[in-house]
């Protein structure tokens, strides 16, 4: 079972380009913003620069695993495709329908 599962060095070699964006927007926004407003013109503009590297990092973690379960998959004709696939757990409604949406 271990085969199938990522590790951080992975996951670190998968995001390097990622995370040096991360770190040029972030030098960017604070270096861009007048003294004496470095946090109220730099604050949102590094915040969204965490939540768009925390969406990368998340997708790119999920995309390994699952390269790794389908590279190590007893089934040859497996595939991340059919993953997705799978719909809701019995019972569970999808999200559109949980808050009342059509």
């Amino acid at each position: 079972m271990e085969e199938k599962r990522v590790t951080k060095e992975q996951l670190k070699a998968a995001l390097s380009h990622d995370m040096e964006e991360l770190l040029d927007r972030i030098v960017d926004s604070v270096n861009k913003a007048q003294w004496g407003h470095i946090i109220d013109q730099s604050e949102e503009p590094v915040r969204d620069a965490h939540a768009e590297f925390r969406r990368q990092a998340y997708q790119k973690a999920l995309e390994l695993l699952a390269d790794r379960q389908k590279s190590f998959s007893p089934w040859p004709d497996s595939s991340a495709d059919q993953m997705a696939e799978q719909g809701p757990a019995e019972g569970q409604l999808p999200d559109n329908k949980r808050s009342g949406g059509v």
